[in-house]
């Protein structure tokens, strides 16, 4: 089978390769899914590049956690009714060496996901990360209900998502920040009710204008070493900030106006989520999907061969929305 694969660290061009694999086969538990389309994150990059570690934890990897396909066979224990069904699937590439940029994978059976009937596969290719990791930012210590929120990064993948499922999970204000005004479109698009650009206004002081000076109650954050000295300065009293991103490993915190305001802060790595967590986002999110309630961002559709190109998308920043490659042409339509 085609795959493409690095077996070093490294600039994608330099280390990205297509190769011939041999076709994997189920074992007890697991399934085989037929890819027709494999996302591409920012931890997929952030592996390849070397950003995390130089050191690859298998000889070669095959990367990207997030895919959607179709189950083409089955291992030991499986159900038979899962033959032919069209999946979506999470943590492909995590504490693996195989990862969806692969025309098959296997498996384990409750990582391969059931999509709503009327969900395209392209779209299944953006939920094990973008979706999942906004679908649990909302739910964190209580949910957003009633609650004045931002949403930093309100255009990006998982902000765009953020944005939406603060709004249907009863948001009382929903506020995103963005870096020009093509993002912002895309984030007032999404239902934010107010877009501010923190390239070029001030920030905490456009907050206290929009919330009556309540200030903000939830911070959902995509790069806490970056904002912290704002959120932190935005935040209403009892405010918190759910963490799921930061550009740099060690993080200074403001500690005076934390305490002063009772600030709580969560942090998750959507690859880590406890079973009840994922299977509660699992549920919302397909609720939201199956009714037709979520816009879907994807930015770049590319071939397996320009995997390469596709990792230089997501590392410069620029792309609105999700990064896809389609693996199987037929599959992928």
């Amino acid at each position: 089978m085609r795959a493409a694969a690095y077996s070093r660290t490294g600039p994608a061009r330099d280390v990205l390769a297509i190769i011939d694999k041999d076709r994997p086969e189920p074992g007890p538990g697991e399934v085989r899914i037929r890819i027709a389309w494999s996302g591409v994150n920012p931890s997929d990059v952030k592996a390849r590049s070397g950003a995390r570690s130089s050191a690859l934890p298998y000889p070669q990897v095959v990367p990207h956690s997030d895919g959607a396909g179709i189950v083409d066979a089955l291992g030991e224990g499986v159900p038979a009714h899962r033959l032919g069904e069209r999946v979506w699937i999470w943590n492909g590439a995590w504490g693996r060496a195989d990862g969806t940029a692969a025309e098959w994978i296997v498996v384990p059976s409750a990582q391969a996901v059931t999509l709503p009937d009327g969900v395209a596969l392209d779209v299944g290719a953006s939920f094990g990360i973008p979706a999942l990791t906004a679908c649990h930012a909302v739910s964190v210590d209580g949910g957003v209900a009633g609650k004045r929120l931002l949403v930093a990064g309100g255009a990006g993948a998982v902000g765009h998502y953020a944005v939406q499922m603060a709004r249907l999970s009863g948001a009382r204000q929903v506020i995103a920040t963005v870096s020009s005004g093509e993002k912002a479109e895309r984030a007032r698009a999404a239902g934010a009710d107010a877009v501010i650009d923190y390239r070029s206004e001030d920030l905490v002081a456009r907050v206290a204008e929009e919330t009556g000076g309540h200030g903000i109650d939830c911070i959902i954050e995509v790069d806490f070493a970056a904002n912290a000295e704002h959120d932190f300065a935005m935040l209403a009293p009892e405010g918190r900030i759910v963490v799921y991103g930061s550009g740099a490993g060690q993080i200074q915190v403001p500690f005076v106006p934390a305490i002063l305001k009772n600030v709580r802060l969560s942090f998750f790595i959507v690859y880590n989520l406890t079973d009840a967590h994922r299977a509660a986002a699992i549920e919302r999110l397909h609720e939201w999907a199956a009714a037709g309630a979520l816009q879907h961002a994807i930015a770049l559709r590319l071939p397996l061969e320009e995997i390469a190109q596709a990792h230089e998308a997501v590392e410069s920043g620029r792309v609105m929305g999700n990064v896809l490659l389609a693996i199987d042409a037929e599959l992928a339509g």
